[in-house]
């Protein structure tokens, strides 16, 4: 006897579920991004990290990965993802992308963000917060797609067509998005680019997590001996955005931000509505 596929799509108790890791997982990254300035070692940002989502009632979730036992993942420069909290000191003018995720009562949030440390050549600093900014406007076009898409790869057509309209970065293929609940990652897969086909249909019940993660120069990767980091094969800079979305019947919310959304979907004419 065959055993039935998991649903890909949540009831609206369990997206009611979703709200509080979500909002937790956002507490969480406000208060790192409240303390990256030069000097700050990658582990105290950690530690803010989880001391937040512990005091708030919520598990780090990436320490629910086998073999990982920090609360975040803290890339630097050409670091594009799954860099370790450590000694490292950031230094003005780093770009620094900080992922984290909560799971409260089974239930789970995951994000990120990017940041250029203040100080430092103006020029270089200048040419990263582009990045980012390329990134993080990706980000927002493809959960804006989401709102009105009818399959899920169209939000991978978004975001690449949100990130050449800005000039030439590299979109990175070999890490992509992905459903989120019970689990930090479930299917289905969330690209970044345009693919064939059409992906599964976006209808009331999806989660997922979009994340799109671009380069100053190739896509191509390789991991370090600690068997987490990626860094870019040039050396280029890398930025990494991603917020955890909600679909229901009368809209979408990101469960991420503490707005759902709102500040970042309003240049692209969408009002996000409330998990009801």
């Amino acid at each position: 006897m065959r055993r039935r596929k998991p649903s890909i799509y949540k009831s609206p108790e369990e997206l009611r579920a979703m709200v509080r890791p979500g909002l937790l997982t956002a507490q969480a990254l406000d208060a790192v991004r409240a303390a990256i300035r030069p000097g700050t070692t990658t582990a105290e940002l950690d530690a803010i990290a989880e001391r937040t989502i512990r005091d708030g009632g919520g598990i780090p979730n990436f320490q629910l990965v086998p073999g990982y036992r920090h609360t975040l993942c803290v890339s630097v420069n050409d670091e594009i993802v799954h860099g370790i909290p450590g000694a490292r000191v950031l230094q003005a003018g780093d770009i620094v992308s900080v992922d984290a995720g909560a799971e409260v009562d089974g239930w789970n949030g995951d994000s990120a963000f990017t940041v250029v440390v203040p100080g430092g050549d103006p020029t270089v600093a200048a040419a990263r917060q582009k990045l980012s900014d390329t990134t993080e406007r990706a980000l927002w076009h493809g959960i804006a797609a989401l709102a009105h898409a009818r399959n899920l790869h169209e939000v991978g057509s978004a975001v690449e067509d949100a990130i050449d309209e800005t000039g030439a970065w590299g979109i990175v293929e070999d890490f992509t998005g992905h459903g989120i609940g019970r689990s930090m990652h479930e299917e289905p897969p969330v690209f970044n680019h345009r693919v064939r086909g059409v992906g599964p249909a976006v209808q009331p019940g999806l989660a997922v997590a979009i994340e799109p993660m671009v380069t100053a120069g190739t896509i191509d990767s390789s991991t370090d001996d600690d068997e987490w980091t990626v860094r870019t094969l040039d050396g280029s800079d890398a930025a990494h955005w991603e917020h955890s979305v909600a679909v229901h019947a009368d809209g979408i919310w990101v469960l991420t931000a503490a707005d759902g959304g709102a500040a970042g979907l309003a240049p692209l004419g969408v009002t996000p509505v409330p998990v009801p």
